[in-house]
């Protein structure tokens, strides 16, 4: 479900324009703190993206300044190293047409301010997940409001080139009621056509998933690569676990064997086996990201999983929590507890670099707050210490 902002009569030479003056940061960062990260926000309330130091033992985050004010720059993905920085802008008019466009920058090692290196068109409308693959070589993009998914290849300056594959989803919309969903539920959004969600390879590199929320979808690809071509892995798709789920966002177990997917619509998070073979993938179980007596609409969205692979973190928006849900890796799953995110809408999680650490972006409430990871038992534990950011919607960390 997306919060969909309009920017006008916007072109490439104006977002240059807008974005000079930000690319050095306002004030130098030192090097007391192990690494940076950089949020990405939606207009108005956020500006475009802030950079912030993040202290190596308690996990704060400090030091907030705007790095890039382009509109809408909500979603990111650190290159290779951490020498580059790739941003999804969703604009709906970029350079004059109808569709986002994806800004690759340079980061500053000393500072961590950016430099633009290129922009390109996204080659659809919402680019909403960035993803690069193993080798750092190419981008994936999902396009959120036209079903488009394209990749594109990145030279050595970490410069993107034109797109190398594009793909436009297709077929009936899924359910308008998600079948799955706790009672009472009127999470219907979106199941009116082919709304890309969300595109990453395999651990391996050689596959390609993508999720379609409005045509109840996972994609399967293959991908080539000689030319950076997606093809159709055989079969093309497999359906959702549930009709009206509305697949989101997947993260693959450390064995490469297992991937774990959230379904929005059903607030259901379903575990996958992957043939590391063929790059096709079979359904194993699936189980409600919410508290058993639970009634009423929340859609689920943001998801990730500890280093150890043995707990799962999952946002539920509108019931503002955070699930835990410990796997095995022969995918079984099981709901451990939840916690108050203590904000508004939390749109995705973010682990920190040393995983001791998980973030939660509370876009309507604005602001960003931390959980400490307990040892052992992988339970949330809430730090008193809010960080103030308008409409965040992602967080990456760099080393």
């Amino acid at each position: 479900m997306r919060n969909w902002l309009r920017i006008s009569g916007l072109t490439s030479a104006l977002l240059a324009v807008s974005a000079v003056p930000l690319y050095a940061a306002e004030k130098a960062m030192t090097h007391e703190t192990s690494h940076y990260a950089y949020v990405g926000t939606y207009n108005p309330n956020g500006e475009g993206v802030y950079l912030f130091k993040v202290d190596e033992k308690s996990g704060a985050l400090s030091d907030r300044v705007l790095v890039s004010q382009f509109p809408n720059q909500a979603q990111m993905v650190v290159g290779k190293a951490g020498k580059t920085l790739y941003v999804g802008s969703e604009v709906d008019n970029y350079n004059g047409g109808k569709h986002g466009a994806i800004a690759a920058y340079h980061i500053n090692p000393e500072d961590g301010s950016l430099a633009l290196i290129n922009q390109v068109d996204s080659q659809g409308a919402g680019p909403v997940y960035l993803s690069l693959t193993p080798a750092g070589d190419r981008l994936l993009v999902a396009n959120y409001i036209s079903g488009i998914v394209a990749v594109f290849p990145i030279d050595g300056s970490g410069k993107l080139g034109e797109a190398s594959s594009v793909h436009q989803d297709s077929g009936p919309a899924g359910a308008g009621k998600p079948a799955a969903a706790a009672e009472g539920s009127f999470a219907i959004s979106d199941h009116n056509g082919p709304h890309a969600h969300m595109i990453a390879t395999d651990p391996s590199g050689k596959f390609v998933f993508s999720t379609d929320l409005g045509l109840d979808r996972i994609y399967q690809w293959k991908l080539n690569p000689s030319n950076g071509q997606l093809e159709a892995n055989t079969p093309p798709f497999i359906n959702a676990s549930s009709p009206g789920a509305g697949p989101r966002h997947f993260v693959f177990h450390p064995n490469g064997s297992l991937a774990f997917l959230i379904n929005e619509e059903a607030s259901v998070l379903t575990s996958y086996r992957v043939d590391k073979a063929t790059g096709t993938l079979s359904e194993l179980h699936s189980l409600s990201t919410l508290p058993p007596n639970f009634k009423g609409t929340n859609f689920a969205a943001g998801i990730v999983l500890s280093h150890d692979g043995k707990h799962l973190y999952v946002a539920n928006r509108l019931h503002n929590s955070i699930a835990q849900i410990d796997v095995t890796g022969s995918g079984e799953m099981h709901w451990v507890g939840e916690v108050w995110t203590r904000g508004d809408y939390p749109r995705t999680l973010t682990l920190s670099v040393d995983g001791k650490f998980v973030y939660a972006m509370n876009q309507r409430s604005d602001n960003i707050t931390r959980f400490k990871v307990e040892t052992g038992s992988g339970k949330l534990i809430f730090v008193d210490d809010y960080t103030a950011v308008g409409s965040p919607s992602q967080m990456v960390m760099v080393p």
